[in-house]
């Protein structure tokens, strides 16, 4: 166990490019790790259900998805941390009143509260995935929701994040924030998996480039943000590489050691 490594690669603007394709050199990369004995695995914001080609073109079974509330080992679930029902529904309400939809994610589906609205359709389909919300008011009412979505403008959180101190709220897009479980994220998650695994830390790598990276990129103790991110995440990070579309995975995995 000692000369080999577990390493966490986020996907959007990590695996991924802004066109949300994967670089060849980055798939071979991959490979190139799984073929040296090395674990790999995928730590990320989006549902289980939003990344399953990815799963399946790398072949990963072990996956940190939702920010760290929905834990997968080898293909089995190892950890569950939803959101509270009580004030995701008072939440609800209350966005409802001001005109900011929401949507409900289990580890299987996504739903709105509202049939339309043009912030959900601008900003998930940047993510160019198939999957797209239905409406189902309802829907967080007869299952564990691992992440919700707010959708408002830049600032308009601030008046959620004070009323509501059992939720965590992370901006992804101008026009959307997660909502996660107080405390939880991908460290939290990454945390369950090595925990199981034995993987010492100096052991431990992470790949990353958004905010909700941040915490994982502080908290591994190999840390690798894309050239890519923002100037705050690579404050967090020990590493920081090329950008994603300069092969950015490749560098980075060779710039720690992992590859030659």
């Amino acid at each position: 166990m000692t000369n080999k490594s577990v390493i966490f690669f986020d996907i959007d603007g990590t695996l991924l490019n802004h066109d949300k394709k994967m670089p060849e050199s980055t798939k071979k990369a991959i490979f190139k790790l799984k073929e040296l004995g090395h674990e790999v695995a995928i730590a990320t914001g989006r549902a289980p259900f939003m990344f399953k080609d990815i799963r399946d073109e790398l072949d990963i079974h072990t996956y940190v998805s939702y920010n760290g509330q929905y834990v997968v080992l080898d293909g089995e679930v190892i950890y569950q941390n939803p959101l509270k029902l009580n004030p995701l529904e008072k939440l609800t309400e209350e966005a409802l009143q001001n005109n900011h939809p929401v949507v409900y994610m289990d580890h299987e589906d996504m739903k709105a509260n509202v049939p339309e609205h043009e912030y959900i359709t601008e900003s998930i389909s940047t993510l160019k995935i198939k999957f797209f919300p239905t409406h189902d008011p309802h829907y967080y009412k007869s299952r564990d929701i691992f992440q919700s979505l707010l959708f408002c403008k830049e600032g308009e959180e601030h008046q959620y994040e004070q009323a509501y101190p059992d939720f965590d709220f992370i901006r992804w897009h101008p026009v959307s924030v997660d909502i996660l479980p107080k405390g939880g994220s991908k460290a939290k998650g990454i945390e369950k998996i090595c925990k199981q695994l034995g993987y010492p830390e100096e052991h431990q790598y992470a790949f990353g480039d958004g905010l909700n990276d941040i915490e994982m990129l502080s908290t591994v103790k190999n840390s690798v943000a894309m050239g890519n991110a923002e100037e705050v995440v690579k404050q967090a990070a020990k590493y920081v590489t090329k950008s994603v579309e300069d092969e950015g995975i490749l560098h980075g995995l060779k710039m720690v050691g992992l590859l030659k």
